[in-house]
């Protein structure tokens, strides 16, 4: 059975789904441990009370930042994690844990890549005027949301939305795609081929689903 990590800074909602895929059978992964740079951050009363290993890693104890994500890899490893997943983890990663996990750490953001990288991508879509946003999972390289894309998914951007309305929408995607783009990971049905992704067996659209899989 796949042993994954999850990094949060936050709340962790993208966690509780991976937990809640997991315990409806949907998902044959187990998740090892949770490890957040942030002391108080919800994500670590979701492990909790799931019994999963919660480990707060404070980077200003840490020289440097590789040496931050040469002990996160080291912690990782140590639980025998084989895919690592960002769930709200406010930081860049580093050459030191990429080296660990190549092309087995995972994240999800909420735009249409390669549109809308980095903070706040919800409002920097409205502000452009799209009609059409949504989200992303994709491996992690050493850019800002650049990595390989995995599979996305579309919402309409309705009149009158504001950046807390469609983030909203596009969260309850993430919480689809999210465990599905696990799911295909942990049947091995991914390859990485120079930039493309390529899904074994096929997924409607290629990868972009207007009706993700519940």
């Amino acid at each position: 059975m796949l042993k994954i990590g999850v990094l949060a800074s936050g709340r962790g909602s993208n966690f509780q789904a991976m937990i809640d895929e997991g315990k409806a059978d949907n998902l044959k992964v187990s998740i090892e441990c949770l490890i957040t740079d942030t002391p108080a951050c919800y994500a670590i009363k979701r492990a909790e009370e799931n019994g999963i290993p919660a480990f707060y890693i404070n980077p200003d104890d840490y020289k440097t930042k590789d040496l931050y994500y040469h002990k996160i890899a080291y912690e990782l490893k140590s639980s025998g994690v084989g895919l690592v997943l960002l769930a709200g983890f406010m930081r860049v990663v580093r050459k030191p844990l990429l080296d660990a996990y190549p092309m087995r750490i995972m994240n999800v953001h909420p735009s249409l890549l390669p549109a809308f990288r980095g903070l706040d991508a919800q409002k920097q879509a409205l502000d452009f005027g799209v009609k059409v946003a949504g989200c992303t999972v994709h491996f992690v390289d050493e850019g800002v949301d650049t990595g390989p894309i995995i599979i996305q998914a579309a919402v309409s951007v309705i009149q009158g939305d504001n950046a807390e309305s469609l983030s909203d929408r596009i969260l309850k995607l993430e919480h689809k795609i999210y465990p599905y783009a696990v799911k295909l990971f942990s049947e091995g049905r991914l390859r990485v081929e120079g930039r493309t992704v390529v899904i074994k067996g096929g997924v409607d659209n290629n990868g972009f689903l207007t009706n993700p899989p519940v």
